[in-house]
Formats: C-alpha cells, structure tokens, sequence
C-alpha cells in the first residue's frame, strides 16, 4: 500500500510515529510527530496505521506474554466399587476352572481357563505350566475380591503341557486392615482323560456351564498332594520284591468290607437309556425311587460308604435327597463327597445301621 499525505504511520525500526506531511525525494517522507516537529524517514521503514496507534520499537516493546492455557478439568476418575464382604470371606477360598468352549462339538472344541476368587481379598498371581524341568507362566496379574476372570484358551493338543501346573499368590486388602495371609505356592496334577469325558464336567457353584473345577486353596488351607518321585516309586518296588522273596506268604482272601465305598450315579441319562415323554417330575420321582432304593438295600450295613452322585449343589434333586437324609433316613451321617474326585455335586451317606429299625 502507497503512502499519501495524512496517514497516520508508525516506524517499524524506531519508537513513535506521526502524520505523513510531505515527500523527501522518491525515499523519504516528513512524519509530524506528538510534539509538531517534522522528522524524516524512509518510506520502507514507515508503515500506515489506523486510529491513534503508534509504533513502538522492537527494543522497547512489551513482551508479549505466551497465552497460558488453562488446564482442562481432570475427568473424576472412576470410583472403585466398594467390596461386598460376606464372614465367609474371610477365609481364602480360590479354584482353578476349565471349561469346554462349545459342549455341543465336545470333540472338536477347546477348552476355557478361568481363575475364581471366593474371598474378600485381593489377590496377586501367577498361573503356570512345567514342561521339561521347568515352568512356563500362561497368566499373571491381579484378581478382584468375589470373581472369577478368564485366563486363556487352548486346544486339546496342549494338554500334555497342562499335566503339571503350578499357582502361587498373595492376597490382600486395599485402604482397610486385614488379616494376614502366608503367601502360596501350589503345585498340581491334572488328570487330563478327564478332559476328553464330558460327564466329568460337572454342575458347579461358580458357571451356570459344567466345568472341571480344580481347588488351590480352601478355608485358608493350600492344597496339597502326594508326590512321590520315579526314584523313590521304584526303590519301593525293589524293596517290596526283596520282602517277599524272604518272607513266604499266606494266601489270604480278603473279606469284603462295609467301609469300600459305593459310587451311585443318579444323573437320569445313566439311570436310562431313553427318557422321551417324561416330564422333570417323572424323572426327579425315578431317580429319587433309585436312592430310597439303594438306602434300603444297605441300611444293615453299618459303616458302609455311598456316595450319591446328583449334580449342583443347590438342584432339585440335590435338595430332595437331603429333605429325605433329614427325615427318612435321619439316623444316618451325611456329608459333601470329596470336591477332588466329584466336584460340587456329590453326597456321601455313612450308614448307621439300626437292628431294631431302619430305612423308614
């Protein structure tokens, strides 16, 4: 833009400015300044303003301040929920699950690794699997008090690697006292046919689905197991073949005794072969028809051992047997079975025989 007599200009290079009232040659021009003296300057170094604005010399110019920005608001983070606690908590309860992915194409499917806290602690942990002498780890992080998290999948060709596996954890309580709990390291073997049965995946309180649930500790007491060593299995071997080749031995029948245990599966596909046009009733009614029937046919046999076995703990069948346990059969001792052999859905019976009255 031209410069013409009266704008109003401002030096870039020097402080202040005026209005332009004439021309020195082709280079300068007379700027009036505040004051009324007339001070020439080159035209480059003028530049027109509007209003009152002045310039001010770069030397003598107020820094310019960088904006300062305004921090946005912090998002709240989220609350960590609150951790419903139960007495039963208290005591470290912790399980290892594995479930089929599709039992409709049991088969051909994989299976599913989940680790269930059923405390009020949290817990560190690391999940891992030995091969050749040493441990590989599959999972490890943090589990939050009362649930379960998936830990991985896997096909049927690694359960060779899963023979041995191996859970250690320690638990805690966040921002509240607690009471202390010994750190854990628990070493099992799976029994991996089980894994190729479908009825060994069983009715549980932790899946709506049948799982295969495997304990790591329970009311604070790690699981343990027997391990006996290839070295030592076969010294003992060598050792019983010394014994008997000293000492000769009597053949002895065993008699049989009350206390071996009896194994009665009352799910209805073992009961019977085809159960089209019964209703659940009819089928609760057959298989409580069965156990009466067992009952009955051993009531004389003090101290024998049945084991019932009927599904998830709280079923139907389940809570018939135990109305009739509590009233028809009340003389006789009642328990859970063993959670390792039978899962969550199993009663043994210890029968108490009673000469001058029993079963009824």
């Amino acid at each position: 833009m031209s410069i013409q007599i009266g704008d109003k200009v401002r030096f870039l290079n020097s402080v202040g400015g005026g209005v332009v009232r004439g021309f020195r040659g082709k280079d300068q021009v007379l700027v009036e300044d505040e004051d009324g003296f007339e001070v020439p300057a080159l035209i480059k170094e003028c530049v027109v303003v509007g209003g009152n604005d002045m310039q001010v010399h770069s030397s003598n110019r107020p820094k310019v301040q960088a904006p300062v920005e305004t921090p946005s608001p912090k998002k709240p983070e989220p609350k960590e929920e609150k951790v419903e606690e139960t007495p039963e908590g208290e005591r470290l309860n912790v399980y290892l699950a594995y479930l089929p992915v599709d039992p409709k194409a049991f088969q051909q499917c994989g299976y599913e690794t989940y680790f269930v806290n059923d405390s009020n602690y949290y817990l560190f942990f690391n999940y891992m699997n030995r091969t050749n002498n040493s441990w590989t780890s599959r999972y490890n992080g943090i589990i939050e008090p009362n649930t379960k998290i998936f830990l991985e999948e896997f096909g049927k060709p690694e359960l060779n690697d899963l023979e041995r596996i191996c859970v250690q954890l320690i638990a805690f309580k966040k921002d509240k006292p607690y009471s202390l709990k010994n750190a854990v390291s628990v070493e099992l073997r799976l029994d991996t046919v089980k894994f190729y049965k479908l009825h060994c995946f069983m009715e549980n309180d932790f899946f709506e689905e049948d799982a295969l649930i495997y304990p790591i500790i329970r009311n604070d007491l790690p699981e343990r197991e027997l391990l006996v060593s290839a070295a030592e299995l076969k010294e003992a071997m060598q050792q019983k073949v010394r014994e008997e080749r000293r000492v000769p031995r009597q053949i002895v029948k065993k008699k049989p005794t009350n206390s071996a245990i009896l194994e009665i599966d009352l799910h209805i596909t073992e009961l019977l072969d085809n159960t089209n046009g019964l209703s659940n009733a009819d089928m609760l009614t057959y298989q409580l028809g069965k156990f009466r029937e067992v009952m009955d046919q051993y009531a004389l046999n003090n101290g024998q051992k049945i084991v019932f076995i009927h599904g998830k703990g709280d079923g139907v069948l389940r809570k018939a047997i135990e109305k009739d346990l509590k009233t028809r059969y009340k003389q006789h001792y009642f328990q859970d079975a063993s959670f390792r052999e039978y899962g969550f859905g199993a009663t043994m019976v210890t029968i108490k025989a009673d000469t001058s009255k029993h079963g009824h």
